[in-house]
């Protein structure tokens, strides 16, 4: 099999780069805000069917003859895990987001590159580096930092802000199943039929879950955040599929580590935007430490990977 290679276009690779990490870090801010007029079974069904609507338009001008892929049965159960993975990854995060604060969960959303890495390790017998490992180590550091206040809460008692803190934990955990499913269908399936699959999958089963009366309720301005969410997700993942052509992934990955950062930093101006709407993080300092460290660890668990 040929190995992939980056065109060299650096520069464009790392302004993909940043734009998939902006998308993916302002989206929880945006998904936050929706949260105050729609349920999150509403956002999640109509998110997936407006990525659905919009990818098959570019997949079936491909006219990829269908009947070619292979749809043995170990496929189509790679096909259904990632479906429902992915479907239970996005419900739990937004889910969570009811009783986080957007900062908060993206720090912990860290954790799922973290859970992909150590399945590669024990179901593809891909090898962790020590640097890696020090990575990972220096990840859960900042988790304790960021969370020193509440450290007590967490631990003690089972309260809202446990309960969100448990929720996107599963989020991440969903997507590294969803991803691991992902790694397995390419050997057999191209990248745009699996996730039109997965999307389509994804409106379906939330359709008997969600209220789409209530879009009717909606004001302008949280229509568009609806819109925006709904095609952030189609954005953010072209960008980065570009990217990856013109970039080596490992360098994107340290890119993508920064979204805590963004969506701190989002949140911030967000608040001062539209006080009524974002309400600002309140960290200490030993909390925005921890959140560097987490970005710190991040970076490191993508570095020094042996190429396959």
């Amino acid at each position: 099999m040929n190995m992939h290679t980056t065109s060299g276009r650096w520069r464009l690779g790392l302004a993909l780069s940043l734009n998939t990490a902006i998308l993916w870090g302002i989206l929880p801010i945006a998904l936050k805000v929706l949260l105050e007029s729609l349920d999150a079974y509403t956002i999640t069904w109509f998110r997936y069917l407006v990525a659905a609507l919009i990818l098959s338009v570019f997949v079936l001008r491909k006219k990829r003859r269908w009947e070619k892929l292979n749809m043995k049965n170990s496929v189509m159960i790679l096909l259904i895990a990632a479906s429902v993975a992915l479907s239970l990854n996005y419900i739990t995060y937004v889910i969570g987001l009811n009783y986080l604060s957007p900062g908060t969960a993206t720090v912990v959303i860290q954790l799922a590159p973290v859970f992909l890495l150590i399945g590669s390790l024990t179901i593809f017998k891909e090898r962790f580096s020590a640097l890696q490992w020090g990575g990972f180590g220096l990840l859960l550091c900042g988790m304790l930092l960021f969370f020193n206040d509440r450290l007590q809460e967490l631990v003690s008692q089972f309260s809202s802000y446990t309960e969100g803190v448990m929720l996107i934990v599963v989020s991440a955990v969903f997507w590294a199943i969803y991803a691991l499913s992902q790694k397995q269908l390419l050997t057999t399936f191209p990248s745009d039929a699996i996730m039109l699959c997965v999307y389509s999958a994804g409106a379906l089963i939330f359709f008997p879950l969600a209220e789409p009366s209530s879009l009717t309720q909606l004001n302008t301005g949280h229509f568009v955040l609806l819109l925006f969410c709904a095609i952030n997700t189609l954005l953010a993942y072209g960008s980065f599929a570009e990217a990856l052509n013109h970039w080596e992934a490992s360098r994107i990955s340290m890119v993508l580590a920064t979204i805590p950062l963004i969506t701190l930093a989002g949140v911030k101006i967000s608040s001062l935007l539209f006080p009524y709407h974002v309400v600002p993080e309140n960290l200490n300092a030993l909390s925005i430490t921890g959140a560097l460290l987490v970005v710190a660890g991040s970076i490191l668990c993508t570095v020094n990977m042996k190429k396959q």
